[in-house]
């Protein structure tokens, strides 16, 4: 593999560096844009675009650390479980207040076997 730079101040181990982070940079910029909305904002001012290209990167990068973190295998899964968590959490909410108390966590937690 022969790797070009028009900087001839850098050292080929940052060339090197620079160019396997490539492709890391490259899926950070797809899951942005496919699951976190970065081309889907509506905004044209400045601030309004600063503020939702940074939410979208912040959203690759954190829900790269709950994946991490869990045993799903994708952001689809991911954001599954969080939607189901809402879910659940909402219904639970509109049970009526004379019942008996119910500990969301365990409930929310239970495995059906």
């Amino acid at each position: 593999m022969i790797l070009y730079s028009s900087d001839l101040e850098i050292e080929w181990s940052k060339v090197i560096e620079y160019y396997s982070l490539r492709f890391q940079i490259e899926f950070n910029f797809r899951d942005a844009k496919q699951y976190w909305g970065l081309e889907d904002f509506m905004v044209t001012q400045k601030d309004g675009v600063h503020d939702s290209a940074n939410m979208a990167f912040w959203m690759v990068n954190y829900s790269e650390c709950l994946l991490s973190n869990s045993n799903a295998r994708s952001i689809l899964d991911l954001k599954a479980h969080y939607h189901g968590l809402r879910y659940a959490n909402e219904a639970l909410k509109l049970l009526p207040k004379n019942t008996q108390e119910i500990n969301r966590a365990t409930v929310i937690n239970r495995s059906d076997s």
